[in-house]
């Protein structure tokens, strides 16, 4: 059953992942960019070394399904609910926990909260003019 994800990952693989995921330089890097293809291949060279097989597109795939994950748990428990939860939750909070945490000290607004519109390469003096 060879889908486009391949099998699944195990455990030990996903802790893998996010013990690469939260070196700083990788984290700095991902947080960079959008064409990401590069810090994946080196993730994944990184996984090899673990003996675990993974192409870049998987661990991609993988980090993009968990910060997902995270993002949606962690809105859930924002917003006083608790019924959701997932297994590499306080791996992920530590990783992705003091992100929105640095750009809440910036400003009242967490910039996810914002409508795209005003993050999108506008900059505060065009709108006012």
């Amino acid at each position: 059953v060879a889908n486009e994800g391949g099998k699944h990952w195990t455990v030990n693989e996903v802790r893998a992942l996010i013990r690469i995921w939260s070196d700083k330089n990788i984290q700095q890097q991902l947080e960079g960019t959008v064409r990401n293809k590069r810090i994946f291949e080196q993730v994944a060279a990184r996984l090899q070394k673990f003996g675990i097989d993974r192409d870049w597109k998987q661990c991609r795939t993988k980090y993009k399904n968990l910060k997902h994950e995270y993002k949606s748990v962690k809105s859930t428990q924002d917003s006083g609910g608790t019924s959701k939860s997932m297994k590499f939750f306080n791996e992920l909070d530590a990783i992705l926990g003091h992100t929105t945490m640095e750009q809440t000290s910036k400003s009242d607004n967490d910039e996810s909260e914002r409508p795209p519109e005003w993050t999108e390469g506008k900059s505060e003096k065009d709108s006012i003019g």
